[in-house]
């Protein structure tokens, strides 16, 4: 039975930071399955950047539909854990269900990959705090007020969190995750 990757996300993530890992996982022979506040066709967003623009435009992604809802999704069947970015995470943060899923895997000490705004979820859950990690750098001020060290790098390892500025780091992102992955949970 191969081994199973839980990737928590919902309307308005990025498509790149769902897409990628969720590929990439597979390749390595892991079982992916993607939870959201309810068992529905999600609405991924594309963000972009263009010249003029003081920050990142949205336009719409990809959809894709959810394997599960948070409410079904036991933590104990899952190896590790994916946060993908973009706008779902501002929203997500306050979803009751997510927030056990989310200290369950910090609990058990289990890995878990964050980019973007991802990190915005696990500041909800007070899972930063005294750690290293990076984030979109916009959101500087939220990982310190967290209580993290803030590295404005393409990937940061502290013991099993893993985190990346944006999709444009995913290979930095995914080779270092994949480094603690399959030390601690190798694909079956």
């Amino acid at each position: 039975m191969p081994t199973k990757i839980l990737i928590v996300t919902g309307d308005a993530a990025e498509s790149l930071e769902v897409f990628y890992p969720y590929q990439r996982l597979r390749e390595e022979g892991y079982e992916v399955h993607i939870a959201a506040p309810s068992r529905k066709t999600l609405r991924f967003v594309v963000h972009d950047f263009e010249p003029g623009y003081d920050t990142y435009t949205e336009k719409p992604g990809y959809t894709w539909p959810a394997d599960l809802a948070f409410a079904e999704v036991d933590p104990g069947e899952y190896a590790a854990l994916v946060i993908p970015g973009g706008r779902a995470p501002e929203y997500l943060r306050n979803d009751a269900e997510l927030r056990k899923i989310l200290k369950a895997f910090f609990d058990a000490d289990k890995p878990v990959a964050q980019i973007c705004h991802g990190p915005l979820l696990t500041a909800a859950v007070d899972s930063l705090r005294g750690r290293r990690v990076t984030a979109y750098p916009a959101l500087e001020p939220d990982m310190q007020a967290a209580g993290a060290d803030f590295q404005d790098t393409e990937a940061v390892v502290d013991g099993t969190l893993v985190s990346s500025r944006a999709w444009p780091d995913h290979p930095a992102w995914m080779r270092e995750f994949l480094k603690v992955l399959r030390a601690s949970a190798p694909a079956s």
